[in-house]
C-alpha cells in the first residue's frame, strides 16, 4: 500500500529517485529512537548534479529554489530508504539549507522555500517543520544548495 505521501507525489508527477550513496566517509542517514537524521542532500538527479554554482553570481533566486527542491525530494527518497516504507514518517522536524552565496546574496530563506514549499506540498501538515537557511562560501561538487533533514519516524 502506498503512503499519502506517495499518493501526493504521484498526483505531482514526482517519483523517487534511488538514495544516494555517501560521497565520503559518513551515513546517509541515522535513525536513533523515533528520530531520522539525514545527512546534507544536494540537487542530484539521474545521478548529477543539476544547479551548481552561487546564489548572486550568475544563479537566480528560482534557480536556488529549484536545486532546493531537488534536494527536498533527496531526503525523501532517503527517508523512504531508511524506513523502507513512507507511512512510517510521522513528522518532519527540522530542516537545515546551507546555499551557496555570494557574501552580498541576503535571500537564503527564499531560497530555501523552494525545499519548504515542496515538502509541505507533499506531506500536507506533517510537512510544516522548523528550518535554518544559511549562507555557504562553497558546498560540496560545487552544488548551489545542500539540505538536511530530522524526521520523527514510527519506532
Amino acid at each position: 500500500m502506498s503512503s499519502p505521501i506517495e499518493a501526493r507525489l504521484n498526483d505531482l508527477g514526482i517519483s523517487l529517485p534511488e538514495a544516494a550513496a555517501p560521497a565520503a566517509n559518513y551515513v546517509p542517514y541515522v535513525k536513533t529512537g523515533n528520530q531520522l537524521f539525514i545527512s546534507g542532500q544536494l540537487p542530484m538527479e539521474a545521478g548529477k548534479i543539476q544547479v551548481s554554482g552561487k546564489l548572486g553570481d550568475g544563479l537566480s533566486v528560482d534557480d536556488g529554489k529549484r536545486a532546493a527542491k531537488l534536494c527536498a525530494i533527496n531526503l525523501l527518497a532517503q527517508a523512504k530508504a531508511a524506513t523502507g516504507d513512507l507511512n512510517k514518517v510521522t513528522r518532519l522536524v527540522k530542516i537545515v539549507g546551507f546555499v551557496n552565496s555570494t557574501p552580498d546574496f541576503t535571500d537564503q530563506p527564499q531560497v530555501i522555500n523552494g525545499a519548504s514549499d515542496f515538502l509541505v506540498e507533499a506531506m500536507g501538515e506533517i510537512g510544516r517543520h522548523a528550518r535554518s537557511a544559511v549562507s555557504a562560501a562553497s558546498l560540496p561538487f560545487g552544488a548551489a544548495v545542500e539540505i538536511e533533514a530530522i524526521f520523527e519516524i514510527q519506532a
